[in-house]
């Protein structure tokens, strides 16, 4: 009975402490605390506006209007698809829908995709080097005519 007794002290412990570990990690999820982009250095970054136009193509610019890119309908998916999941974390969260994303690759060839509106980043690397290399495309894509 004495082994049974001393052995609900550590038990009790290890509860507390998976208890804690799991309200931390929910916690997080459910606040949507963002981790930091990772601290390597920057070969390249560019604020961009991305906005939908009626016949469904997706025209990329910078800040100050100046057209950057002018994605045709029915292509990009990927870079589509990430801007429709950022998208909905900005309704989401009530932020300005029309403001820039910030598309950075760094020296170690990773690109991430950042929202200064919800403090949310993805790294695109994840997704393949060509679902990455959209993105980076952007980055060097000078004014374009249609």
């Amino acid at each position: 009975m004495a082994e049974r007794a001393s052995l609900r002290g550590p038990f009790l412990g290890m509860m507390l402490l998976l208890g804690l570990t799991l309200a931390g990690a929910a916690s997080a999820r459910l606040w949507h605390v963002p981790e930091p982009p990772p601290a390597t250095p920057v070969a390249a970054a560019r604020s961009l506006v991305f906005a939908d136009r009626d016949d469904g193509a997706v025209v990329v610019s910078a800040p100050d209007g100046t057209l950057v890119a002018v994605l045709p309908p029915g292509t990009n998916g990927f870079v589509r698809g990430a801007l429709r999941g950022l998208a909905r974390e900005r309704r989401r969260e009530d932020a300005a829908i029309a403001a820039p994303f910030n598309v950075t690759e760094y020296v170690d060839g990773r690109v991430t995709l950042q929202d200064p509106a919800t403090g949310r980043w993805v790294d695109l690397r994840a997704f393949g080097a060509t679902n990455a290399g959209a993105f980076a495309r952007l980055l060097t894509a000078r004014e374009e005519n249609e």
